[in-house]
């Protein structure tokens, strides 16, 4: 690690510290921001990101889908271009947490970056890619630092953090997997058809989905649906659609506190048996001792608020 990294990686923890005081999720001062910590070691656990940035600043987490392993810590940082149900397994204690910013993708924002970067000629030709882990550099630590520091200050973060964001954005794009990524946030050929069922999926989880009509909206047949899913999500549609769920299930017994049969309904289950089966199922345990077991891991803290 360069003298500049490692002076960036000080910096990183410091204002994370700060920022996020509390363990689990905290929103900052942006809504496309949240602050992510772990003050213990967690084993492999199902979980859901949407299309997002991940920068660890400490510790260190690793996701696994299918057979393949992604590392982000704080020499490498995550990217996924499409919502994915996976599972992550965070390296952690009381004395160095893991402490991380997320940033949530905008796809208008970086179609536009896209375009641009596409008129200097910097766009290599490579396969779309749903998910990557990529080493940290410079440019981008520097850029991640600026961005926390400014969230410290009301005003700043209101006037220069959407820049700032959309630098870590353009930093990323324009990096060693910007062209998978591009290829992928582009939404072109069957890679985008199934992004775009993703999106209606995540839109409309509550509601019956059929995945034949899916298949029709995607412009394909059921079996070539089925086999594009499973090259991008390494599941099937079907499994896609009740873990995308079930994770939000999860998420509103924990964070809203609402019971499992009051969430299934949320979700569109009709049985609440069905519902807590297939839970624990997917998370190993009952509704009720998993939003017991992961309220502090999974629990959204308010931006904290900083004098002007």
């Amino acid at each position: 690690m360069s003298k500049n990294r490692s002076l960036a990686s000080v910096k990183m923890v410091r204002l994370i510290e700060k920022l996020a005081p509390s363990e689990g999720y905290t929103q900052s001062a942006l809504d496309s921001v949240r602050l992510m910590r772990s003050d213990r070691p967690l084993g492999r656990t199902p979980v859901l990101y949407e299309p997002s940035i991940v920068i660890v600043c400490q510790g260190r987490k690793l996701g696994f889908l299918g057979n393949d392993v992604y590392i982000y810590d704080a020499q490498h940082y995550l990217v996924l271009s499409v919502p994915l149900p996976f599972s992550t397994e965070t390296q952690a204690s009381r004395e160095e947490p893991m402490l991380a910013v997320s940033i949530r993708l905008d796809l208008l924002e970086l179609s536009d970056l896209i375009t641009q970067i596409g008129a200097f000629g910097r766009l290599p030709d490579a396969a779309p890619n749903g998910i990557v882990s990529t080493p940290l550099d410079d440019p981008l630590a520097d850029a991640t630092v600026r961005l926390l520091e400014a969230l410290t200050v009301p005003m700043d973060a209101h006037i220069l953090g959407p820049g700032l964001v959309r630098e870590i954005c353009y930093r990323v794009l324009a990096g060693a997997q910007g062209g998978a990524l591009c290829a992928a946030l582009g939404h072109h050929g069957r890679f985008g058809r199934v992004a775009k069922a993703l999106k209606r999926i995540h839109a409309d989880y509550a509601s019956p989905l059929n995945v034949p009509r899916l298949a029709e909206e995607a412009g394909m047949s059921v079996p070539a649906f089925h086999a594009n899913f499973r090259a991008v999500t390494q599941t099937s549609p079907i499994q896609y659609i009740k873990s995308t769920r079930l994770h939000h299930a999860r998420l509103m017994m924990i964070r809203d506190g609402l019971t499992a049969a009051a969430a299934a309904g949320r979700v569109g289950y009709e049985s609440t048996s069905q519902f807590s089966r297939e839970f624990k199922r997917l998370f190993g345990r009952t509704p009720v001792e998993e939003a017991r077991d992961m309220r502090e891991s999974f629990s959204l803290s308010p931006a904290v608020h900083f004098g002007t």
